[in-house]
């Protein structure tokens, strides 16, 4: 894709967020958990689920990448006086908020006006200003980098376009804190491996680490609402594009621009690209619950994209797969 040539691709040094994270009081390794009744029910040899459903408190794997960028910039100097801005469909927000308290500064987030009300209330329990403006996630994000350029505010997206990459990409570094502890913990390299997505960021910033340390031995699918399929969307134009759609329940994958950070790595590292209808989303989500892994269809929809095509019967998936998922969020979303 020759309009990604300017952007860096994932970052695979783990080492240095890992040892960030490490001094935050609240990380804890997240657990990896086999799930035998799932593979059963699946037809597969063994499904492994790495579960960041209370990643630092805080309900999901995005604890890792806001406060990542806002702790490096601490790091780096004195941050009391800063405001971070961004517009979040769900967790980044927190992550926003809870970075930014954690070293003095301030944090406004922009969120849609169908975000719930229950969401609003975290980011201010979290520290967080919230300001509602707009119809979707894009139109808070625009809302957010106006606001970024008129009051000298600093951007924080987890998304990454033309003249926006060094936040991006230091923010994706910080999700290979949890990617780094699967590849440290699991007993064999997965044969097949599904990653939700939304903008890429976590999709991305998994392939690249996978494909770092375990080469071309997993095939990698990426999952995404039919609603917002941004990412399938790009790799079949070969460019980056905008995707139209409804409301997509599930609502921190309802994204309808790639960023463009993600979808250069993902266009390489990535074998497969699928799309999963909201029936699909809610099932994968009932059949975690039923599991004992309670948690929102965005927060299952690795699972939804693998049950999908486990009913299908393809990608080889047979009695020989080790298979593997992230739990992204709990229940709470």
């Amino acid at each position: 894709m020759a309009e990604l040539g300017d952007f860096p691709l994932p970052s695979t040094d783990a080492d240095r967020p890992r040892a960030l994270v490490q001094r935050c009081p609240r990380h804890a390794v997240t657990p990896l958990v086999r799930s035998d009744a799932l593979a059963q029910r699946l037809g597969l040899g063994s499904l492994w689920l790495k579960d960041e459903r209370n990643r630092m408190g805080l309900g999901s794997f995005k604890a890792l990448g806001a406060a990542y960028v806002i702790a490096c910039d601490a790091a780096e100097g004195d941050v009391s006086g800063v405001t971070y801005v961004t517009a979040s469909a769900g967790n980044h927000g927190l992550s926003v908020a809870a970075g930014a308290r954690a070293f003095g500064a301030r944090a406004v987030v922009y969120i849609a006006e169908t975000v719930p009300e229950s969401f609003a209330e975290r980011l201010r329990a979290e520290g967080a200003e919230v300001v509602r403006e707009g119809t979707s996630y894009e139109a808070s994000m625009e809302a957010a980098a106006a606001a970024a350029r008129t009051k000298s505010w600093q951007l924080l997206s987890d998304s990454s376009w033309p003249g926006y990459m060094a936040r991006p990409h230091r923010l994706m570094e910080g999700y290979l804190v949890l990617i780094d502890e699967v590849i440290r913990e699991m007993p064999q390299v997965p044969s097949h491996v599904f990653l939700q997505a939304g903008v890429g960021g976590l999709a991305g910033a998994a392939a690249a680490l996978m494909r770092a340390r375990w080469g071309d031995a997993p095939l990698i699918a990426v999952v995404e609402p039919e609603a917002a399929p941004a990412l399938a969307a790009s790799i079949a134009a070969a460019r980056p594009v905008v995707t139209e759609g409804p409301v997509s329940d599930m609502g921190r994958l309802d994204c309808k621009e790639p960023s463009w950070i993600a979808l250069r790595g993902l266009a390489r590292d990535a074998d497969v690209f699928l799309t999963i209808s909201e029936e699909e989303g809610h099932r994968g989500a009932e059949i975690a619950a039923d599991a004992g892994f309670a948690t929102t269809p965005s927060g299952a929809a690795g699972l939804s994209g693998l049950i999908a095509a486990a009913d299908a019967k393809a990608l080889g998936l047979d009695a020989t797969v080790c298979a593997l998922i992230i739990l992204s969020e709990g229940p709470e979303g």
